[in-house]
């Protein structure tokens, strides 16, 4: 055997190897390196998106519980407010129902003393008729002198 003869049957072989790893190998390896090569640019590109997309949620959540947080202060001022009118109200009509009732108190005291005080002539009349009867030693007449003891009750 001849060394050039093995050599160039091995360039043959060896170049129908490249042809046909060029021809059927190489293409759905390439392909299949294409790809891999897409599904991960599409995969970083989606891990990317979704960073920005998390950020975007953190500052949507942050500025949504800020909302809330100003929300809440604001309806616990409002119901504050509410809650002071309300007892300002309350305490209007207390004084109020107080002035009334201290009103309807002093009225009642004047309509009891003014029937005291009547008591206190028909008695003073009542017993002045008694000393005179006493003085005079005779029975008078109260039916008569109605008109001249109401005079003196009225001086009394």
């Amino acid at each position: 055997m001849n060394i050039n003869l093995t050599l160039f049957g091995q360039m043959i072989t060896f170049l129908l190897f490249v042809w046909f790893t060029k021809q059927f190998i190489w293409p759905p390896v390439i392909k299949a390196l294409k790809d891999r090569q897409e599904k991960i640019a599409d995969g970083l590109a989606a891990a990317e998106k979704g960073q920005v997309e998390l950020l975007e949620a953190h500052e949507q959540k942050a500025r949504l519980i800020k909302e809330g947080k100003q929300d809440a202060s604001n309806i616990i001022l409002e119901a504050k407010k509410q809650a002071d009118g309300i007892l300002d109200v309350a305490r209007q009509h207390a004084r109020e129902e107080g002035h009334r009732i201290i009103a309807t108190a002093h009225a009642e005291i004047e309509h009891m003393v003014l029937q005291a005080k009547d008591q206190l002539r028909k008695q003073v009349a009542t017993i002045a008729l008694v000393g005179a009867e006493k003085v005079l030693e005779r029975t008078i007449d109260v039916g008569i002198h109605q008109d001249l003891l109401e005079k003196l009750a009225q001086e009394i």
